[in-house]
């Protein structure tokens, strides 16, 4: 296991203080599951106000796991990120009562652009989704050094 670096250590607290502002994540009870420099993974356990017609996951729901757990990963640096574009591919339905985790990864960053890649997996770990972000700096922190010291 790598150690855990200044930076990780930055990105967790970013991550928890974004997760506690977050109205959607008590909404949806989402988990922060562990986060580091450019990365982050959360969870959801599917509830039946979770559904769509047919009974599986909606969309939307699978969505926005994806998209707050890309926020946290772009915001890791304490650079105050928004997506500027996102595209998700559907493979597989999640269930009622299953627990969705979705895992983020920066895979490339140029000037104020990224690119990051989040898997969205089920219970027995299949592929929900992939989700596709693209990501910009707007400039600004999120924590201010005393608050990241401390946390």
């Amino acid at each position: 296991m790598a150690a855990v670096t200044e930076k990780d250590k930055l990105a967790k607290a970013i991550a928890k203080k974004l997760h506690s502002l977050e109205g959607t994540a008590r909404a949806w009870d989402l988990k922060l599951e562990d986060s580091g420099a450019d990365w982050a993974c959360a969870s959801m356990v599917v509830r039946e106000d979770m559904l769509n017609g047919l009974g599986t996951t909606h969309g939307g729901m699978i969505f926005a796991l994806a998209d707050t757990v890309f926020a946290w990963a772009c915001n890791s640096a304490n650079v105050r990120t928004f997506a500027q574009h996102a595209s998700i591919t559907f493979l597989s339905a999640g269930k009622l009562g299953e627990k969705l985790t979705a895992q983020a990864r920066l895979d490339a960053a140029e000037a104020r652009t990224g690119v990051y890649t989040v898997h969205v997996k089920g219970d027995d770990g299949r592929i929900i989704a992939v989700f596709q972000g693209l990501s910009r700096t707007a400039g600004g922190e999120i924590l201010e050094n005393k608050e990241a010291e401390n946390d």
